[in-house]
């Protein structure tokens, strides 16, 4: 067979497949909105849905994520070696004593950086509760 008979032999058969695929495809399926279950979270998280009027935001994702599109009003709070980790503190800090509770979030829900940041604000006992996201930053998309 030459190679114009084998090429229009492999025409036909990926036709035919690709045809059968196209019949055969099922509809893709809507994306689902994040959703959190208040009661099958962990204790120190919170659903996106509960987190109060004046909450402080504590973005523990890198800074260009956080210029980029973080919570309008949060803080970097990060452990980035490029950061200073001393300043971060302080200007955290400063925000912390005030506000009536404060929610760490970073990039999903399998990022462990909100929880080890939310760990080092409970041990500074400013007074507010510190809770993490539920979801994360893949719970504030959702919600635009």
């Amino acid at each position: 067979m030459n190679v114009v008979a084998q090429l229009a032999v492999i025409g036909v058969i990926s036709s035919i497949a690709a045809g059968g695929s196209w019949i055969l495809r099922d509809e893709p399926e809507a994306p689902q909105p994040f959703t959190c279950d208040p009661t099958a979270i962990a204790e120190d998280e919170i659903c996106l849905a509960d987190v109060i009027e004046g909450a402080l935001w504590v973005d523990s994702r890198s800074r260009s994520d956080w210029e980029k599109n973080g919570v309008e009003g949060s803080i970097l709070w990060n452990f980035d070696p490029a950061e200073d980790a001393q300043m971060l503190e302080s200007e955290a800090a400063m925000q912390i004593i005030s506000a009536p509770l404060v929610v760490v979030y970073c990039g999903s829900e399998a990022c462990g950086t909100s929880r080890q940041v939310a760990d080092l604000i409970k041990k500074l006992d400013l007074g507010p509760p510190v809770k993490v996201l539920y979801g994360g930053w893949d719970a504030l998309k959702d919600s635009n």
